[in-house]
């Protein structure tokens, strides 16, 4: 089975699906912003802030179903910060629930491989008694920062696949 590609940052100019999303939808000031590198890679920076009950920044990608049956876990080519991200997944956008795994980055280019089968469902923060992520179709793809401190953030991103 060859791998799936979800997004190649690189090799799209047409980056139009991807939104952010921060904690200013229910009255927090966390700021972010989406910017182009030199190699064409996504790189997410911004500040997450505590005010007004804030504390969270996300970029988010919604697309039409994909059928990921048979694939078992996501690989995301990324630099980071050196602090800890989440990556999330909806099987569709009307799900309450998100499928989260969070990774600590190194500040180097790294590959992080997450399992799906570990992926655990959340809603506003809180862990759901619910089975992990076994969908066979996505719809929505999402890195979120929210370490519960005020701090700056960068994440640059290459591509993102399953396998």
């Amino acid at each position: 089975m060859s791998k799936l590609l979800l997004f190649d940052f690189s090799a799209t100019e047409d980056w139009t699906a991807w939104e952010i999303e921060n904690d200013v939808v229910m009255g927090g000031n966390s700021t972010s912003k989406l910017e182009r590198s030199e190699t064409g890679n996504a790189i997410f920076t911004g500040h997450v802030s505590l005010e007004n009950n804030g504390g969270f920044a996300s970029l988010q990608y919604h697309f039409d179903s994909k059928n990921i049956k048979g694939y078992k876990k996501a690989l995301i080519l990324l630099k980071g910060d050196g602090k800890t991200w989440q990556f999330r997944m909806k099987a569709n956008l009307e799900d309450r629930a998100s499928y989260i795994y969070t990774f600590k980055t190194t500040g180097d280019w790294q590959t992080i491989e997450v399992p799906l089968k570990e992926m655990e469902p959340v809603f506003r923060g809180n862990k759901l008694d619910q089975p992990n992520f076994s969908a066979e179709s996505i719809q929505e793809i999402r890195f979120l920062i929210g370490n519960k401190k005020a701090e700056d953030f960068r994440l640059e991103i290459d591509k993102i696949e399953l396998e």
